[in-house]
């Protein structure tokens, strides 16, 4: 059975181009050769007499033509898991040939959206000339707007985080929210959007440039967690909100939290960062670099500009099932799989064929199609970039000034937003391949860089952080992380919690959640209501 060439390209681009062409193989890696001719010869060597002389050279016997019709000596695999894939691809382009073609099933339902015709400056230098918010309510707004909570999300969330009568359908946090709820909206006014940078509304990747009339694709700049943070309280600015009562937020959105409260320490009342961090360390870094990397290597990627196109739907379920694994925990795989197969009763086959990789492949098939792909690339790189110390910060801060001008200019009309973003959009990988260098004994604690001074002595926090969160020195925090946890590492909320309390801050509340409470890993936050819900719920009063 022969594979589709596109999907060979996606899962080995390497070897899908050394291929391609017959001598450049030859010439750049002769051992291959050399490989072919003792293959052939021993081939060759099996098909003489068995008693032929141990130390005889035997003739090579010209080569049989290939018989079309010769069975093999064993049957060719089925693969099921490509036909999937084949058949999506064919479908997804039968329906681009259609008038219309197929509405993207990341649109959402109905949310409120608010508009800045006010140009954004980000972080790295890039301009949003006017943007959108999609963004969802429950409860009351009081007559002196005090009691706003402001709900950041996870990175694929939308900003239904409960259900409304526009959209009955069941939120990501439904449980957590509602009369008597952890946000009980007996009490407060809950906001949650969806940040820019996503697809469920919010301007993105996928929106159009205003510019142009086209859609971004990856024309869009950089952002980084701030410049999201900055576009909510905007949105906030638009509602007449002040001051928040509370800034939450789970995963990503624990990142946010922190975030806010260190932009805006004066409008932010309390902070809870749960399964966050101060800083992205490398585990986490890597993981969502690999799957940006599956999903680059799709050909119906195209750089960014597949809206007309097939969208990558391959590598996008690919990425999905490797975030999948950094989602829940090993023990709770073994109890909940072990090492049961789908179905003993067949042999054992290349396509899924444990319960845990038919549980990988239906999380990867579930999400391909519900989430754009370069939203995807832009908010988890947002995330590898978020630092709250203060030597970042400071680097930052410098960038923001240089790039003021480009600001002014382009609100003057001396510039258009791709004239100011021009500087920013080249990258030159380095000459060397990477190579490992000795590091100074101190360097995890004094460069806050390295995960391994954070994670041996997280009671003794870098310098540098404390610096850069000495804004939230007086702002009560709930900090909870989950043992279990493999990609936010409880180690990094520990970390939080004593570099707030190393600030001066004297009202901080810890709470680790150890296994035998949660076997859930990073999805704790999404499941458990009890452990996780009682404690924001304590902590908000």
């Amino acid at each position: 059975m022969s594979f589709p060439r596109r999907l060979l390209a996606v899962a080995q681009p390497s070897i899908a181009r050394a291929s391609s062409t017959a001598s450049p193989c030859r010439s750049r890696t002769p051992q291959l050769s050399l490989l072919s001719r003792r293959h052939q010869s021993t081939q060759a060597s099996r098909q003489l007499h068995h008693q032929t002389p141990r130390n005889a050279q035997p003739a090579v016997a010209p080569q049989p033509e290939h018989d079309a019709h010769a069975e093999s000596t064993n049957p060719a695999l089925s693969f099921p898991c490509l036909d999937a894939l084949e058949s999506r691809t064919a479908s997804l382009s039968k329906s681009r040939r259609s008038l219309s073609g197929p509405e993207p099933s990341y649109t959402t339902g109905n949310h409120l959206n608010f508009h800045s015709r006010q140009p954004i400056l980000l972080d790295w230098g890039g301009i949003l000339p006017e943007f959108n918010i999609a963004y969802e309510t429950w409860g009351t707004l009081n007559g002196d707007k005090s009691n706003a909570i402001l709900l950041h999300t996870g990175l694929s969330a939308s900003s239904h985080a409960h259900s409304t009568e526009a959209n009955p359908k069941p939120g990501w946090w439904e449980k957590f929210i509602g009369p008597g709820k952890p946000l009980d909206t007996d009490k407060y006014f809950v906001i949650c959007t969806n940040v820019i940078g996503g697809c469920y509304g919010s301007t993105g990747p996928s929106s159009i440039d205003p510019a142009n009339g086209e859609r971004y694709a990856t024309r869009f700049p950089i952002l980084t967690m701030e410049d999201m943070v900055r576009a909510q309280f905007r949105l906030l600015d638009g509602l007449g909100i002040q001051k928040l009562y509370a800034s939450v937020g789970s995963s990503m959105g624990g990142m946010q939290s922190l975030a806010a409260g260190a932009l805006f320490p004066e409008r932010v009342g309390r902070i809870v960062s749960i399964s966050g961090c101060a800083r992205s360390h490398p585990y986490s870094i890597a993981m969502r670099h690999t799957q940006r990397q599956v999903l680059m290597m799709d050909p119906n990627w195209s750089r960014g500009f597949y809206y007309d196109g097939i969208p990558p739907h391959s590598g996008m379920k690919l990425a999905r099932e490797i975030a999948t694994v950094t989602y829940r925990s090993g023990p709770e795989w073994e109890q909940r799989f072990g090492r049961r197969r789908a179905d003993s009763s067949r042999p054992p086959a290349l396509c899924p064929d444990f319960l845990i990789e038919t549980y990988l492949d239906h999380a990867g098939e579930k999400w391909c199609l519900e989430y754009d792909p370069n939203s995807l690339l832009y908010v988890s790189k947002a995330m590898d970039l978020f630092d709250l110390g203060q030597e970042h910060r400071n680097r930052i801060n410098k960038v923001r000034q240089e790039n003021n001008g480009k600001l002014q200019a382009f609100l003057d009309g001396r510039a258009v937003a791709s004239d100011a973003n021009s500087d920013i959009c080249n990258l030159t990988l380095p000459d060397q391949p990477y190579e490992e260098k000795e590091q100074p004994a101190d360097a995890a604690v004094n460069g806050g860089e390295a995960e391994g001074g954070a994670a041996l002595d997280a009671n003794e926090p870098p310098p540098d952080l404390v610096a850069g969160l000495k804004p939230l020195a007086k702002t009560p925090a709930l900090v909870l992380g989950v043992a279990s946890d493999i990609l936010f590492p409880a180690w990094q909320q520990r970390e939080i919690a004593n570099t707030l309390k190393r600030t001066g801050n004297t009202q901080v509340t810890h709470v680790e959640l150890g296994e035998e409470k949660s076997l859930f890993g990073h999805d704790t936050f999404l499941l458990d209501l009890e452990n996780v819900g009682g404690a924001v719920k304590k902590f908000l009063g």
